[in-house]
């Protein structure tokens, strides 16, 4: 391997972690203004956070619409929002 092929992959290495880093971030408080926590309507991988044990946040959810994982919706529409078997829920629920 040359060191121009070398330094290529490193730095697609290191711009993949610092992006993988970045999406699975909490989300940011002023992105939750007028909405609200809505869980069981996402799906895989593309909750907000709060996704339950052996994830860690955002992104991090490992089948669609999780129980315990949470996406932000507006306010007022999460309870009419269907999730695969089941209603949005304001709380977690069990999947």
């Amino acid at each position: 391997m040359n060191r121009s092929t070398l330094a290529l992959a490193l730095a697609g290495s290191l711009a993949t972690a610092l992006a993988g880093a970045a999406f699975a971030a909490p989300l940011a408080p002023e992105k939750m203004v007028g909405n609200e926590k809505c869980y069981g309507v996402s799906l895989k991988g593309q909750n907000d956070c709060a996704a339950g044990a052996g994830t860690t946040c955002a992104g991090t959810s490992t089948m669609d619409y999780q129980g315990n994982a949470w996406k932000a919706v507006p306010k007022g529409t999460c309870v009419t929002m269907k999730g695969g078997m089941h209603m949005g829920s304001l709380a977690p629920i069990k999947s």
